[in-house]
């Protein structure tokens, strides 16, 4: 494992400007709130409403507000057709799908493009995670949904872009720290301001916590910079650093239903005595520089660069690991990733045009070793599985966008999209052969919009476009019949997508959206088996997404502000297929039906919220959350119930000169509702089920200098 001699410098800073704040006060409960202006996904600024696709914007302050800003998807409830669920699991990253996309992941995010401060997290062979987001200094979120998430290239069923604050001006320190249930502790601190041509955006977290469940106790450190500097009246340069850093993170595995049912705070017995668990660090960089050509063209340079090492203790038996073929139990990896993204904008008065080229490059080492010495259990034994794999993409792509008349907008685009991917095997031994090898995997992806503008407060709009995904290294890595090597023989799957929507401002202060969608999919990438921490793939053949998107915003009056949103998504196989139920699996025996529902995914979703805000600084809010049953595997033989739950938070905020202070306390699951917050699809084990916490709170005290 992999373990820090010292303070690592997220944790320093965020000591040292904690510090310089004598007094601790409400950052979090913040009473302004800036209204959206534009979004950038589309890589040009407009306003969401005239946006001919399905886009939210989500605001830090919305993100953050009443909330324990630990995970991501506490503040993502009001986008629909997404869905964001906390494992209670941090050896694992959080759940992420959009219509349906990435629903099968077992860990980290797929089908999903995720990036921060432009830089990727998703890295070239489609695998992501945010466990690298700062929430104290993120500035919005922007969530992308529909056939224009396709000009992102692979494995792009949506987009999350998220953004650090921009310094405003004022030279601004923040801190906070919260208290919550399950041991439950979070420390932050941030700063912003500008000198001169300089604009600077820093923040550090330190979050740990005991877990709602046995053995999923985790620390995490969490440090991010943004600096932005003037360079002349035409052109600006970014740099972005941050680093994230898991010194342990248990991991507590799933659940069968019967232990489930018993005790949703248990945990396999496996996981106890293999001591299943993840250390990780992650450190990355990169340059953004704009330079305006002159008053109609624009060039924009981004680079990047990260290393990333994971180690992760599995619970797969000993005599599993007999085999001379098996890989062991012990993952240990090492990831360098670069990339760069060269872009140049053209704008007139009613056209502009978008051209550029994206590549991307991953190189991974990877290490197996069996995960006992002896008869001593979850410790690193001997060495099983050694080789590099390298992953990289250079996708060029066009985008133009044309306005005839006032009232129509038209869009159009393409990218060239090719991955492609090679293995190099240095583990050959008598028993275990040479599995080097490789594969590519290309697709052209069209895109056309186009929205008319029935009246200044009423858009509709209509947008189809081709998408494509090829399998991860994770994905790749194992062999359904137990032979060693990458399993090359998995294609990419090629969705087609159309939308069909409206936005509409029937009122001051109101915003209403609806959008109608569907997606065809062949060559699905679908589970094969799923047993022991080692999961195989196959295609299957078709599947059919379709649903129905709704979503509001309404100034109710000075003080009261309402929210809802509401998914219906129907995802299903169009044709059967034959899966296994045993590792290894020579040959698939298990008939999947034509029919059956995709799991991992929710029929329907719906979320509301109501916030009252006085003038005195009084801050109530009430969440309501409801989710139908989710399939659990593609047989459709068993399913987490649906519930719904009830959140309410109150806090107070007072500005006393420079200083803002303030409180929050905040309660979950007011009910104390049993549920199952995620599945883990395909569990071979029939591990599904991932407990939610019963009733729990938080309090916290926040505050901010303003120098």
């Amino acid at each position: 494992m992999l373990r820090s001699s010292s303070a690592p410098c997220s944790t320093r800073l965020a000591a040292a400007l904690a510090l310089a704040l004598p007094v601790l006060a409400a950052h979090a409960a913040e009473t302004e709130r800036l209204a959206p202006v534009v979004v950038t996904a589309t890589r040009s600024e407009a306003p969401p409403f005239d946006v001919p696709a399905s886009i939210d914007r989500i605001t830090g302050e919305e993100l953050r507000a009443g909330r324990a800003q630990v995970n991501l998807s506490e503040g993502l409830g009001g986008v629909p057709g997404l869905l964001a669920r906390d494992r209670q699991n941090y050896a694992q990253d959080g759940q992420i799908s959009v219509r349906g996309f990435g629903a099968r992941a077992s860990f980290g995010i797929r089908g999903v493009r995720v990036y921060v401060d432009d830089i990727p997290a998703t890295l070239p062979d489609g695998q992501g995670q945010i466990t690298n987001v700062e929430l104290g200094t993120v500035g919005r979120v922007e969530v992308l949904r529909g056939p224009f998430s396709a000009l992102y290239g692979n494995s792009s069923g949506g987009v999350i872009s998220i953004y650090s604050a921009a310094p405003t001006g004022t030279t601004r320190a923040d801190a906070s720290v919260g208290l919550g249930s399950d041991g439950l502790k979070r420390v932050a601190a941030s700063a912003s301001g500008t000198a001169g041509a300089i604009g600077y955006t820093l923040g550090a977290s330190r979050f740990e916590t005991d877990g709602y469940r046995q053995h999923s106790a985790t620390e995490r450190r969490l440090g991010n910079a943004r600096l932005h500097f003037k360079l002349g009246a035409d052109t600006q340069l970014t740099v972005i650093a941050n680093s994230v850093e898991l010194p342990e993170a248990q991991d507590p595995l799933g659940l069968t239903r019967a232990q489930w049912q018993a005790d949703p705070r248990s945990v396999d017995p496996s996981a106890l005595s293999f001591d299943t668990r993840k250390t990780m660090q992650q450190t990355q960089g990169g340059l953004v520089l704009e330079h305006g050509i002159d008053a109609s063209n624009t060039l924009r340079v981004m680079v990047y660069q990260g290393h990333r090492t994971t180690t992760q203790f599995q619970s797969i038996p000993v005599a599993t690991q007999a085999s001379a073929l098996h890989p062991g139990g012990v993952i240990d990896l090492s990831r360098d990733y670069q990339g760069a993204d060269v872009r140049w904008r053209w704008k007139g008065a009613t056209a502009s045009v978008i051209a550029g080229v994206a590549a991307d490059e991953l190189s991974e080492h990877r290490l197996g070793y069996q995960n006992f010495v002896g008869t001593t259990l979850g410790v690193q034994g001997a060495l099983r599985r050694d080789e590099t794999n390298h992953v990289s993409n250079a996708d060029p792509y066009l985008q133009a966008e044309w306005r005839p008349t006032p009232a129509w907008l038209l869009n159009a685009g393409v990218r060239r999209a090719k991955v492609s991917f090679t293995s190099t095997d240095a583990y050959i031994t008598r028993t275990n052969p040479d599995d080097s090898g490789a594969a590519s995997y290309s697709a052209t992806l069209p895109v056309l919009g186009a929205s008319y503008a029935v009246s200044e407060g009423l858009h509709v709009y209509a947008t189809a476009g081709k998408g494509f995904e090829t399998p991860t290294l994770n994905e790749l890595a194992y062999r359904p019949n137990g032979a060693t090597g990458l399993n090359f023989g998995l294609q990419a799957s090629v969705s087609r997508s159309v939308e069909a929507g409206l936005k509409a401002r029937p009122w001051d202060g109101s915003e209403i959206t609806l959008a109608l969608f569907q997606t065809g999919t062949e060559h699905e990438i679908v589970t094969q088996t799923n047993v022991g921490g080692r999961a195989t793939y196959q295609n299957a053949g078709a599947t059919r997404r379709r649903g129905l998107e709704a979503s509001g915003s309404f100034h109710l009056a000075t003080t009261l502000q309402a929210q809802v949103a509401a998914t219906w998504l129907d995802a299903r196989y169009r044709d059967g297929f034959l899966t296994c139920t045993a590792t290894p699996c020579a040959a698939a025996n298990q008939q999947v039906n034509a029919d059956n529902r995709i799991p991992g995914i929710a029929r329907t979703s719906v979320y509301g919220a109501l916030t009252w805000q006085s003038s005195g600084g009084w801050r109530l809010g009430a969440e309501a959350r409801a989710l139908s049953k989710v399939y659990v595997n593609d047989l459709n033989s068993d399913a987490a119930p649906g519930y719904a739950t009830l959140a309410a938070s109150a806090g107070y905020q007072l500005s006393l000169g420079p200083w803002d202070l303030g409180a929050l306390l905040r309660v979950d699951n007011l009910t104390g509702r049993r549920y199952a917050g995620s599945v883990i699809v395909n569990d071979g084990n029939g591990r599904f089920f991932e407990s939610a916490p019963g009733r729990t709170w938080l309090a916290s005290v926040n505050g901010s200098y303003r120098f």
